[in-house]
């Protein structure tokens, strides 16, 4: 052959050989083929495939000429963006198990903390506070900041995503500590500039919980200072309120007044109406924020999705008794005179505070769940009515008795609330959802104390009995208010949508077959029907496992701002 054409065919012979091998060679990371994609725009679902490259979204559509290293055929499946546990109670829970189970498997990707107590910022006092209060879970205090302590979670490894508030109560704890009293002019600088700190670290707002001491100490005015803080940075004003019971509408136009004053968005945790005296007022309360909102005042909720809420026993006691901490509480209960007006005002007081036991409606609406002590653990699982006639005692008396014996609040589950005002917030446009607990595991530590079925199922029970059997708003909807209309309350960059360009958090999941599973009785048991789950690109569930994989970051609010090189 002539030496030139030889070389041309063996040019073109290589040529051909190179296309080939790029032809072969995987343009994504991850293909999600074949699925029914719900963006998270509240849009209708339609079947496509789904790219990853990287940590991000890289295409969606018709992408049977394109190829993945790894290829999920998920055709029967609905693929969303992955749901924002808007309250959770994952702060020590994470420290001791970064996979997050119990909410990954739910198809969970982002933890947000920090209702009312946060883990940062800490003086030295509250260090070593926290390190002796630890119940059944025990870590070392490594962190001094909010965003020290968000980056520790980073380092240790977490599967989901997470971001915290700054809880209101924690720069007062700081600056003057667990009395009942107003800040000076000073303090309440001293507690601005923790906040500020705390937003440039990348806090998502400032969260306030007034039911439980001290927060419960603190006036409008102090929470409109913080809140003006927070606004600074678009961070979110948001709310345990003053009151879910007898003074709930009151407790509402507080948060509008904040809102309006601070100039800064709002949102109400865990919306209810606890007690069924004040059930009816659910309806006024949606009238009242829908007002706001037609006004301009940007006002949304969170809720979850059980008839029953959870805190500690502690909470049953009037709010005066908790004055100067827990360890002046303990006394408190204690002293024979003192422990005799504390048990009339759980029997018969309503007013100026959050009185749990009588929303409950008796005793027997008192469900204890969560004991240190390992000689009361056995109590485990019973209610409070039952733990009195064992013992011979009052209900209020063998409240009291409990907690000084345990050293600790006593983790309770109060049943309070309405099936009824459940549907009807749900389908509310403006509440997204949240489990208002810890991210749990059926194994090891967890398994000391039970758990309100909440920590198992929130999400889940949404998607299987309220959108597939009883229809009270369509997928497209639920996924809506489980991604995308968190992400834009918190501000987040680029998540919440199923988008090119976003973060590749995604949820592969069988609307026909999810379904939570705990109960009361057996809390402890995972919600199944999420089959797939990536955060960050990673997957992190695959065919309803976990993978082990720990791709979760510290997600910024709006505020945050790089320390300067060398500060």
């Amino acid at each position: 052959m002539n030496p030139s054409l030889q070389r041309l065919s063996l040019a073109a012979l290589c040529a051909a050989l190179l296309l080939a091998s790029c032809a072969a060679r995987p343009e994504y990371d991850v293909i999600l083929r074949g699925g029914t994609v719900y963006d998270g725009s509240g849009g209708p679902g339609a079947v496509a495939d789904l790219a990853i490259k990287d940590d991000l979204i890289a295409a969606i559509g018709d992408l049977s000429n394109a190829k993945g290293e790894t290829e999920l055929d998920v055709k029967g499946l609905a693929v969303s963006p992955g749901f924002i546990n808007m309250m959770c109670w994952a702060n020590e829970s994470l420290i001791e198990d970064g996979r997050s189970q119990s909410d990954i498997r739910q198809g969970v990707t982002l933890e947000v903390m920090g209702e009312g107590h946060s883990m940062g910022p800490l003086n030295e006092r509250m260090k070593k506070e926290m390190q002796e209060e630890q119940g059944d879970i025990r870590y070392t205090v490594e962190w001094t900041t909010l965003g020290e302590y968000l980056q520790f979670l980073e380092r240790r490894g977490v599967s989901p995503n997470v971001a915290s508030f700054i809880g209101a109560a924690t720069p007062r704890i700081y600056v003057i500590g667990y009395d009942d009293r107003a800040p000076t002019p000073a303090e309440l600088l001293q507690m601005q500039d923790l906040v500020r700190q705390a937003m440039r670290e990348g806090a998502l707002g400032i969260a306030s919980s007034l039911v439980y001491p001290p927060g419960f100490f603190a006036k409008t005015t102090e929470l409109v200072a913080l809140a003006k803080v927070a606004a600074e940075h678009d961070g979110l004003y948001i709310s345990h309120l003053r009151s879910e019971g007898e003074e709930l509408e009151e407790a509402v136009q507080e948060l509008l007044t904040i809102a309006r004053q601070a100039n800064i968005r709002a949102e109400i945790y865990h919306l209810k109406a606890a007690g069924k005296e004040n059930w009816p007022k659910m309806d006024r309360v949606i009238a009242t924020v829908e007002k706001a909102r037609a006004e301009g005042l940007h006002v949304t909720a969170d809720m979850y999705t059980y008839p029953a809420g959870s805190t500690g026993l502690i909470a049953s006691m009037p709010p005066w008794s908790q004055d100067g901490g827990f360890r002046a509480a303990l006394k408190r209960f204690q002293d024979p005179a003192t422990r005799k007006r504390i048990a009339h005002e759980m029997r018969t007081s309503r007013k100026g505070w959050e009185n749990m036991y009588l929303q409950a409606g008796s005793a027997d609406g008192v469900l204890l769940v969560g004991f240190r002590n390992e000689k009361l653990k056995p109590l485990t699982g019973k209610r409070l009515s039952e733990i009195a006639r064992m013992r011979g005692r009052s209900p209020e008396e063998t409240a009291m008795d409990l907690i000084v014996e345990d050293d600790s609040e006593i983790g309770t589950v109060y049943f309070s609330q309405s099936e009824d005002n459940l549907r009807k917030q749900i389908q509310l446009p403006w509440v997204s959802f949240c489990s208002d607990s810890p991210s749990l595991a059926p194994e090891g530590v967890f398994l000391q104390r039970s758990v309100h079925p909440r920590a198992y199922g929130s999400f889940a029970r949404l998607l299987a009995r309220y959108v597939r059997d009883e229809k009270l708003i369509p997928i497209e909807e639920a996924v809506r208010k489980l991604a995308a209309l968190p992400a834009e309350n918190l501000r987040l960059d680029r998540r919440g949508l199923l988008k090119q360009g976003y973060f590749a958090d995604v949820v592969a999941f069988d609307p026909a077959r999810i379904q939570d599973h705990a109960t009361w009785e057996k809390p402890h048991q995972y919600a199944t029907g999420v089959a797939h789950v990536f955060v960050n690109g990673v997957q992190v569930l695959k065919d309803g496992d976990h993978t082990g994989a720990k791709p979760g970051r510290f997600i910024r609010g709006p505020g945050f701002k790089p320390a300067a090189p060398g500060a």
